[in-house]
């Protein structure tokens, strides 16, 4: 890390997310994957009904930073199921937090989960889920590992409107610091509503939220800038894109579902 714990601090420092401001700057910005991971966590739980004990499935965990804020937060027992990153690398890290004894990290695909059916009490997912689950049929196979009643949590990196046309030009204008934002794989990037109605229409689950972030570009880009000057991004930085856009397209999707009896 190239900078001091203090500036680190101010870095992320964010009033919007009281929870998360307690956890070690510098683990904060070496668990770059993507947005910040403790706020969209500490997000998505003020719609889910968490109580300690529980058993949850943290979905595409990355570097279990999100696992950590849901065992120590709720007293929650998380299963940190990844396929980039190694069990034995985020056990290190587990065992670094104290949490041993509340989360079990798990390597395995999207499709191929090696749980037991109606194991969980809920599963979350966070910044991964629009990688597999805009499958038609990727809800039924995921829902099975829920009980009954029990929710299904996701945020996801998304529109907050639909383009009236071709893709805008600033997401896919080159960037100064390599190739444009938009690629193949952001076609996944869909609207709240999209989601709601992608969900609802299998009749499985009961969505009790699909909405947008408020502000979300900007947490977005703070992280952004913080990692950059901190040194801690594996690719490069997304801040000229979402100053460019400004909340326009890019943002932040929270969906709740509750799987139906």
């Amino acid at each position: 890390m190239r900078i001091s714990k203090e500036r680190m601090k101010e870095l992320l420092e964010n009033d919007r997310f009281p929870r998360s401001a307690k956890y070690d700057p510098e683990w904060v910005l070496k668990g770059w994957m993507g947005p910040n991971v403790l706020w969209l966590t500490e997000w998505l739980c003020e719609k889910m009904e968490l109580k300690p004990g529980m058993r949850v499935l943290d979905m595409g965990c990355g570097k279990a930073l999100s696992s950590a804020f849901l065992a120590r937060e709720f007293g929650l027992r998380v299963w940190a199921n990844d396929l980039w990153i190694s069990p034995t690398e985020n056990w290190q890290r587990i065992r670094e937090a104290g949490l041993e004894n509340q989360i079990c990290p798990i390597y395995a695909e999207a499709h191929s989960l090696p749980y037991a059916e109606n194991f969980f009490d809920a599963i979350v997912c966070l910044d991964s889920y629009q990688y597999y689950g805009t499958d038609d049929l990727y809800l039924k196979y995921f829902q099975k590992y829920v009980r009954p009643g029990g929710q299904i949590g996701i945020v996801v990196a998304g529109l907050a409107r639909d383009f009236d046309g071709p893709v805008p030009e600033h997401l896919t204008a080159p960037r100064k610091n390599g190739g444009p934002f938009w690629s193949d794989e952001c076609w996944c990037f869909h609207t709240g509503d999209w989601w709601h109605n992608l969900w609802e229409r299998t009749g499985l689950v009961e969505v009790e939220i699909a909405d947008a972030m408020p502000d979300g570009w900007r947490f977005w880009l703070q992280y952004e800038k913080a990692c950059a000057e901190a040194g801690t991004l594996l690719f490069p930085s997304e801040e000229e894109t979402l100053e460019a856009d400004a909340g326009r397209y890019l943002a932040m999707i929270r969906v709740v579902g509750r799987r139906k009896q």
